[in-house]
């Protein structure tokens, strides 16, 4: 036979029975049960008010808080979070300060928004130290690198296909195009690349995976004809390593909130899916604030290149000791009346040679050290590393 259980409740109730009894002795039951005169007359009258059956602990929790967030100032994150459903309670506290001249902590607005349904637990991530790349150019400022991909693709209602160009800044996150193109040819992209350069000046680096249009895997340094005609401008190029998109993780991660934002309502044709972009890249560019940016927009941050777009194309000079040779459609040069393969990739443009030895006659385009070409066989061989860069410029 199991022993009989006894809960305080029941000994309030207990103790309020005989305490409301006629002709009950207080100082008596009190003694009896081991509780204060106070505590018994605050058990009594409790019985008397609310009922036998409504003396549980109460909670001690206050019915007011000083600190408490307004009902109104509630409603504005709520409000806030619904415009922007994909940001988080940092972003959104960030939005509330400037549209409301009101400063929130980040623990009150997560809290308000866990408490609206508005917070969804995330999967904590590993976090690991990020790979090294050896000649990794770093921005200092806005245009010191600019980084370059096709968004992966998606099919509209109309069934076309749609693969978005997206050129970043890689010190201020300014988004510079979110492109619908056509295709993804190299003539489309250059195109689109010459309208860039026309508004936002030339960068210093060009930064892009190892695939079309922006590298070749059979020219020499990987040039394309695309990257080829940037480097005609000046501008020095760094690819990731084949199979390590991390090496370009910063805008992988804006091509996950395209997918998150963007792709994930397809709309019914280019246009209206270009006008989606366009009204995604205002809102990043003016409205979104970035940690890193110390909660600053990126339109706040990024200033146009000081180096303009040329009028007219400017041929290179590659000064003293150098010999100019024109690459052919067929991609050869001739040097002492002997044919040699090049890549068909530098078509049209000039290179500089420079003797030195009497075997060995090195080929540079702009600055980049193509190789040389063995003058016993007339063979050239691509350089072994794309960070070469030319000891022997135009003054």
């Amino acid at each position: 036979m199991p022993w009989k259980s006894e809960t305080m409740n029941d000994v309030r109730k207990e103790f309020a029975l005989k305490a409301l009894a006629a002709g009950a002795n207080l100082s008596a039951l009190c003694r009896e049960y081991g509780v204060t005169r106070k505590t018994g007359r605050h058990w009594r009258e409790r019985a008397k008010c609310d009922g036998i059956n409504q003396l549980a602990e109460r909670s001690r929790r206050p019915r007011s808080n000083p600190t408490e967030l307004a009902e109104g100032v509630v409603c504005r994150l709520v409000r806030l979070k619904m415009a922007h459903p994909a940001w988080g309670p940092r972003k959104i506290c960030e939005l509330y300060r400037r549209a409301y001249e009101q400063v929130l902590s980040i623990s009150s607005c997560h809290r308000v928004l866990k408490k609206s349904g508005l917070v969804q637990a995330k999967k904590r991530r590993i976090r690991r130290d990020a790979a090294l790349v050896l000649g990794a150019a770093r921005a200092t400022g806005p245009n010191d690198v600019w980084t370059v991909d096709h968004k992966g693709w998606w099919r509209l209602h109309d069934g076309e296909r749609c693969e978005p160009l997206t050129v970043r800044d890689a010190f201020s996150r300014y988004i510079l195009s979110a492109q619908v193109l056509e295709n993804t040819r190299t003539e489309t992209v250059q195109a689109e690349f010459l309208r860039l350069f026309q508004l936002y000046g030339l960068p210093k680096v060009i930064k892009s995976d190892n695939g079309s249009p922006f590298a070749s895997s059979t020219a020499p340094l990987g040039l394309s004809t695309l990257s080829a005609s940037w480097v005609a401008l000046g501008i020095e190029l760094e690819h990731s390593r084949p199979g390590h998109p991390q090496d370009n993780g910063a805008h992988e991660r804006m091509h996950k909130d395209i997918e998150a934002e963007v792709a994930a309502r397809t709309q019914p044709n280019r246009r209206a899916q270009q006008a989606a972009l366009d009204l995604w890249r205002e809102e990043y560019n003016h409205q979104r604030p970035h940690e890193s940016l110390q909660d600053r927009f990126p339109a706040e941050v990024y200033r146009r290149s000081t180096r303009p777009l040329p009028v007219a194309p400017v041929p290179l000079d590659y000064g003293p000791g150098f010999f100019i040779r024109k690459v052919s459609s067929n991609g050869t040069i001739k040097w002492t009346n002997q044919l040699i393969q090049i890549t068909t990739t530098l078509a049209g443009r000039e290179v500089g040679l420079r003797l030195v030895s009497a075997d060995r006659l090195e080929i540079w385009f702009n600055h980049l050290h193509l190789g040389a070409i063995d003058l016993q066989t007339y063979r050239f061989g691509s350089a072994p590393s794309r960070s070469a860069k030319a000891v022997c410029l135009a003054a």
